[in-house]
């Protein structure tokens, strides 16, 4: 099996992401099974695990805050790196998140990477008291605070929803450029507003076809040679991931969970509709498509799903046509899997697919 490189291709990262809590686990239990990922993933040679902020919403996931739990996977690791995927700018102060996400810096000796975005989901938003309409106006005023607070020095604001003055956060970075910033792209104004600030993003296929991402993703990297920003962009690509033994074992097991997942998604896309600032029309379009997909269609157009050699091709096809830095593999999505599969899918990825691409 050649290299990727060897084939034309640049190096790809590998991580994992974190969110999905298995059903029929209790919280702790939760916990110790994201702790064993992360603990493998450095045994293995992973690049990153990816941790959501996920609000009040218990069944799902219990990861409230993810920047403690990379505080927590630092102190236990020595190579890997960790990200959150995303960390929700209008539900945080942007003063103190600047802080928290410095000293997570220090702490894990630069080994965080800050995933930005503001969700398509109005739970948080409604149990915080945050209208849903201002989302992307706090988001962009947030960002802009942050990124000025990572200076070290005193500086003031005058904003629509934040104001001081003479304030200055510590701790500075711990290098001298600040953490990684990298932003959750997921609707068609989204994809050349990111590139003109030069950020790095995440793409997903949940929302979208692969050619419609190929076309956002076109846009992307024009913006951002148009902008005068060096090379071609960065693009992160969310994507369920199941690997087996087999090629037979890799399409009948995960059918159950990845059914359900996308079942759960259209359901989580139609429910916000109607509200302020969200895209109504959009939304409707996407959940149709979604409630339409048959499992043949899951697979072909949404997933990847296979034993080793099945997996380097499909991401090999995936990293030319999307022009892929990274994955963020989702290892479990729906959570019914049992977690013996879950870590066995984790030992193949990195063990027999991974250095293919680097």
């Amino acid at each position: 099996m050649p290299r990727f490189h060897e084939i034309g291709g640049r190096g790809m990262d590998f991580g994992i992401f974190l969110e999905q809590t298995r059903r029929g686990v209790d919280q702790p239990e939760a916990f110790r099974e994201m702790f064993a990922m992360a603990e493998a993933g450095e045994a293995w040679g992973l690049d990153i695990v990816w941790l959501a902020e996920m609000l009040f919403n218990p069944a799902r996931s219990v990861l409230s805050g993810p920047l403690l739990m990379s505080s927590w996977i630092a102190s236990r690791t020595k190579r890997i790196r960790t990200g959150t995927a995303v960390q929700l700018l209008p539900l945080n102060h942007p003063l103190r998140l600047a802080g928290e996400v410095t000293t997570l810096d220090h702490l894990s000796q630069g080994r965080f990477d800050f995933g930005i975005g503001r969700s398509g989901g109005t739970r948080g938003y409604d149990a915080l008291g945050v209208p849903y309409a201002e989302s992307q106006e706090r988001f962009f005023e947030a960002l802009d605070i942050i990124v000025k607070a990572w200076k070290g020095e005193p500086f003031s604001y005058e904003g629509k929803f934040y104001r001081f003055e003479n304030v200055t956060v510590a701790p500075r970075p711990y290098r001298s450029s600040p953490p990684p910033l990298r932003m959750a792209a997921t609707t068609p104004d989204t994809f050349p507003r990111v590139a003109r600030l030069g950020l790095p993003i995440f793409v997903g296929l949940r929302g979208m076809s692969i050619p419609e991402l190929s076309g956002h993703l076109k846009i992307y990297r024009a913006a951002w040679r148009d902008a005068g920003h060096p090379g071609d962009g960065d693009v992160c690509l969310r994507i369920p991931l199941y690997a087996a033994p087999t090629a037979e074992a890799a399409i009948e097991e995960p059918k159950e969970t990845i059914t359900f997942y996308f079942r759960r998604q259209a359901e989580l896309t139609v429910a916000p509709v109607g509200r302020a600032g969200i895209p109504t029309d959009l939304r409707r379009s996407q959940a149709q498509r979604l409630q339409g997909l048959t499992y043949d269609e899951i697979l072909s157009t949404k997933v990847a799903f296979g034993a080793a050699p099945q997996l380097i091709d499909r991401l090999g096809e995936l990293k030319q046509e999307l022009g892929l830095s990274g994955i963020a593999a989702e290892l479990n999505p729906g959570g019914l899997l049992p977690f013996e599969r879950e870590l066995r899918s984790l030992e193949i990825m990195t063990q027999q697919v991974m250095p293919a691409f680097k």
